[in-house]
């Protein structure tokens, strides 16, 4: 439209023969010919200047032939020739008279036609941005989808409207010219007002409500309206409405099947949505013609089944027998619920003739959770395959309505969509919206117009679209799976719908939708409509129809008599994450032992040299990095590690071994307590980079560290679907500072600390959690272990008798690790023992801050020679270890504390008297060490010292497995802090008396008499 406001404005201002126009990116040339006033569309526009011999050009061109010039000067010329004297008709030259009325016409004219064209220009826009609003959205047609019946003043809903851009009624069949930002025309340029609002209606305001216009590029702008304005393009083959038809039959149908057998159990159906399988086929369709064969799928429990039956292709008596209350299971752990339950298939995808395998992602109740698992599972098989661009794997997402607009999730997962350490080069996702959250109306459940508006924040279109029409339902898919393939972008569909019956088969919606509900009841089914409408046009028959209901209705009673056969449930048949060159046939361990994870000499010495300097050339450090840099060689030539160097040995030796490591976390290339310096910058090109664990070894694998978005839960839900991909990577999330984990408790909840017991679902992740109390505040003090060692699975009162190796046995019958250790070197065999398992556990480790640059927290390389391993227990190797019979009190204790224990020890010349026994593994309990130590001080007090408040920490874990390992015939006394609500206190005063006033409880030894 810039194009006429520059030409208005030169009109206004007078012009010349040769007019040039530049807006908009077009370059407009009028010369005086009648055929050359053009844009660069070659579309012809009347452009009037003050100018005596333009106009008499036009008009002798005009006299030739009136088609030689635009309809608009036609109209000028014949309405100036009518008013004049009839014997000026047949001049071959304008008169004078005639010249006089042109120009005094011409100024006031032209600003008409111009004012007209940008008014219809405008309303074109109107309707591409607002359009939406009154699209026909809703199958029951009682609810606005967008929460409110206002039309936008700027839609011609009505004839009176026309006058908001200076038309009438009389101007609806006058052509107009169409810009160059609308498709509606086809191969014409031109349309009478009537048709273009007629084609904008069908375009924007049918079955199909689009939001894109506020997406910033305009390609992409083009490209959404290309596939929704250009006439008859959403067009079906026979063939296609015969396979639409088909998926549906098999969506209601196996609905209706399980609603017959188990009309008592809650399932969770798709009643009211069936059109979402044929709308997940037709994704998967094209996406695998456009060169996809993995697709990962994360969903909530509406539709599980279906979706599991009819596209991941689950067998149908796998799924009947879940229903069986008689049925036991076979596997460890407590499983879950049907509809909580994944998939992994790999099949041939018909309509392609191509190879596909497809992913269901278990996922607990907590909706939208699964949402960065998923996306994390996406990106892993992305990297592992190399697909940097996604096209050969992708990720759906499927939401509900109410969890879309109201988690929080939804939104950090959307903000890691474009993130180049966590993109996956677009998602689809689709929103079954039952306009409903369990009985929560829309309008006291979201502040926004629709539920889907959250994903204008990426730039993502929007396609909302009524799920009683399964052909636009089909477009919308088909449009959906093409934008992802050619923009790697998010695309959401909001398949518009209604729930049929209540939140689960169980519940009465009546109670609180009333008018709702009964107008459900009366809707018709969208099979029958179809069904009907397929008939009606001749696509298929009756006969074929009534076929095709049989045939599948046979397939699922098959199934049904085959199912009655299954009597135990073996979960591992339903795992989303298979490793199958991992474990055995059945899925275990191929040995219970672990190999020792020291290194040769060799491998220390290389690794700390490159860890201490820079493997580009010309390549400027900061002065402070340098200084770091050159104190981390001075340790590797006197053989020593910090913390920061026995991570970087455990990380690089197995990127040696060929193990890809991933370090993602906020800050974490930096490290927050600025200790890591993983990626170096160049302090005089911009951007320029350097991460020296790449350059370690010639064949190594990959290192990544990525700084993530400021999300917890988000996150760690994607490092966990990572994980998730391969058994063979360390994936390492670092809090900021441990306590903020808790923002992400339903990741550690539902999947971290339960998800192999649930779904047979091994997981190596590492969390990495700063932890101490250094009189910081509340605060960034105490990462919460009391939490995690809440939930480990392991019994208080009972030692387990394992044969062989007793510490991997427990470790395979645990739920997941937790350490504190106290040294780099056991950090570093920890690390490494996560890979050398034959198995997988998450593992939660409460790292330092202050032991970063303790010049007693330091390790020998001797600590990590060849043939050494990791300390469960790290037993008192001074005087008191040595003469243990001398010994009047022992002192248990992990972490950080040591170091202020062994100090105090030693300042009260207490080196005999007291041993300081460190519990670098926490969970599982190590019984067989703790007992060792326990028999070789047989007469000594026995004490637990920790630095947190005694109603948090460790103490309420351990002091039940110590009162068992001395079968309860004496206590374990408790030395820390009081019972507190705040983790600590914000007053560095009253810390340092704090830890005063334990530290002489601990060596003052009569304080347990009585």
């Amino acid at each position: 439209m810039s194009q006429f406001r520059v030409l208005a404005g030169v009109l206004k201002g007078g012009g010349s023969p040769l007019l040039r126009l530049r807006a908009g990116g077009l370059t407009w040339r009028c010369w005086a010919h009648p055929k050359r006033c053009c844009s660069s569309r070659t579309d012809p526009l009347p452009a009037v200047v003050s100018n005596s011999s333009y106009v008499e050009e036009m008009y002798l061109a005009w006299l030739d032939d009136h088609k030689n010039v635009h309809e608009s000067w036609d109209s000028f010329f014949r309405n100036i020739q009518a008013s004049g004297p009839s014997g000026e008709a047949g001049e071959r030259r304008p008169s004078a008279l005639l010249q006089g009325r042109v120009l005094s016409h011409s100024l006031d004219v032209a600003e008409k036609v111009v004012e007209d064209h940008l008014a219809v220009h405008t309303l074109i826009r109107a309707y591409q941005i607002r359009g939406h609003h009154v699209a026909q959205l809703d199958p029951l047609g009682i609810l606005d989808a967008d929460l409110d019946s206002f039309v936008p003043s700027d839609l011609i809903t009505t004839i009176d409207k026309l006058g908001l851009y200076g038309l009438n009624e009389s101007d609806l069949d006058r052509s107009f010219q169409l810009p160059h930002t609308t498709f509606i025309g086809g191969q014409e340029t031109t349309l009478p007002l009537r048709e273009i609002i007629r084609r904008l209606e069908a375009s924007y305001c049918g079955h199909i409500g689009v939001e894109f216009m506020f997406i910033n590029n305009v390609n992409q702008c083009q490209w959404i309206r290309q596939k929704f304005e250009t006439p008859g393009i959403m067009q079906f083959t026979n063939a296609e409405k015969r396979t639409l038809l088909a998926r549906l039959i098999r969506s209601t149908r196996f609905e209706d099947f399980l609603a017959r057998k188990w009309s008592s159990e809650k399932r969770f159906g798709l009643e009211g949505c069936e059109v979402l399988i044929p709308a997940l086929k037709t994704i998967i369709d094209k996406s695998s013609a456009a060169g996809i064969d993995s697709v990962i799928m994360g969903m909530p429990h509406r539709g599980r089944l279906n979706v599991l039956a009819n596209v991941i292709r689950k067998d149908l008596d796998q799924i009947f027998c879940q229903f069986d209350p008689k049925l036991e299971a076979a596997d460890e752990g407590s499983g879950d619920v049907k509809y909580h339950l994944g998939m992994y298939h790999e099949r041939i995808n018909r309509e392609t003739d191509k190879n596909i395998t497809l992913s269901l992602v278990a996922n607990p109740s907590h909706l939208e959770a699964v949402d960065p698992v998923v996306q994390g599972k996406t990106k892993a098989e992305q990297f592992y395959r190399g697909d940097t661009q996604g096209k050969k794997v992708m990720s759906i997402l499927m939401h509900g309505d109410a969890a879309f607009a109201g988690q929080g999730v939804v939104y950090e997962t959307f903000h890691l969509s474009e993130l180049p350490s966590y993109t996956t080069n677009g998602t689809i996702h689709v929103v079954v919206n039952n306009q409903i959250g369990f009985t929560t109306d829309p309008r006291v459940a979201r502040s926004s117009p629709y539920p889907t508006d959250v994903a204008r924040v990426v730039n993502a279109p929007i396609f909302h679209v009524n799920a009683d029409d399964p052909e636009a339902v089909m477009y919308v898919c088909r449009v959906a799976a093409e934008w992802r393939a050619t923009f790697n972008k998010d695309v959401v569909i909001d398949l518009v719908c209604y729930r049929r019956f209540g939140h689960n088969e169980m519940d009465e919606p009546m109670f609180t939708q009333p008018l709702m509900y009964k107008q459900i009841h009366r809707q018709e089914h969208v099979l029958k409509k179809y069904s009907e409408k397929l008939i009606a046009e001749g696509v298929v028959t009756l006969q074929e129809f009534e076929e095709e209901v049989a045939k599948y209705d046979k397939i699922c009673e098959e199934a049904y008599t085959s199912s009655k056969d299954e009597k135990i449930l073996h979960i591992r048949h339903w795992l989303d994450s298979p490793w199958p060159d991992f474990f055995t046939a059945q899925g275990e361990p191929k040995s219970m032992s672990c190999l020792p994870t020291g290194l040769d000499e060799e491998v220390l010495q290389h690794i700390g040299q490159i860890a201490s300097s820079v493997p580009l050339e010309d390549f400027k450090i900061h002065p402070g990095v340098s200084r770091i840099l050159r104190g981390r060689a001075d340790l590797v030539k006197s053989r020593q590690m910090d913390w920061a160097l026995g991570e970087y040995i455990a990380f690089g030796s197995l990127l040696k071994d060929g193990i890809h490591v991933r370090l993602s976390g906020q800050d974490v290339e930096r490290g927050t307590f600025s200790h890591r310096h993983h990626v170096l910058h160049d302090q005089e090109v911009d951007k320029r980079i350097c991460v020296p664990m790449n350059h370690l070894w010639e064949n190594q694998a990959s290192y990544t560290v990525c700084n993530s978005s400021l999300s917890e839960y988000g996150v760690l839900g994607f490092e966990l679907g990572f994980a998730m991909a391969s058994p063979n990577a360390l994936i390492l999330w670092e809090a900021q500072f441990g306590d903020f984990h808790n923002t992400a408790q339903c990741i550690i909840d539902q999947f971290i600390s339960s998800g192999q017991a649930k779904w047979v679902r091994n997981n190596g992740i590492v969390l990495l959690l700063p932890h101490g109390m250094e009189g910081m505040g509340p605060e960034h003090s105490s990462a919460r272990p009391e939490r995690f060692l809440q939930m480990t699975k392991d019994d208080p009162d009972h030692i387990p008798a394992f044969t062989g190796d007793f510490e991997v046995h427990q470790l395979y019958d645990c739920n997941w690790i937790v350490v504190n250790c106290s040294t780099p070197a056991n950090y570093c065999h920890v690390l490494r023992r996560q890979i050398l398992l034959p198995f997988r556990k998450p593992l939660i480790i409460f790292t330092p801050k202050s032991l970063l640059r303790h010049p007693d927290a330091r390790s020998g390389f001797d600590d990590l020679a060849k043939g050494t391993k990791f300390k469960r227990l790290i037993p008192d190797e001074g005087p008191a270890g040595q003469s243990p019979g001398q010994v009047k009190r022992v002192i248990f204790c992990t972490g950080k504390v040591y170091y202020e224990l062994a100090k105090e020890r030693k300042q009260q010349n207490l080196d005999r008297d007291v041993a300081i026994i460190r519990l670098e593994q926490i969970s599982p309990f190590p019984f067989d060490l703790v007992s060792e130590e326990v028999e070789k001080y047989t007469n000594a007090e026995l004490v637990w010292c920790q630095e947190e408040h005694k109603n948090m920490g460790y103490y309420d874990y351990v002091r039940p497995r110590f009162l068992t390992v001395v079968a309860n015939k004496k206590p374990i006394w408790y030395v820390g802090r009081d019972p507190a609500a705040a983790p600590a206190t914000g007053n560095k005063s009253t810390h340092l008396n704090e830890l005063r006033k334990f530290m002489d409880t601990a060596f003052n030894m009569s304080s347990f008499q009585d």
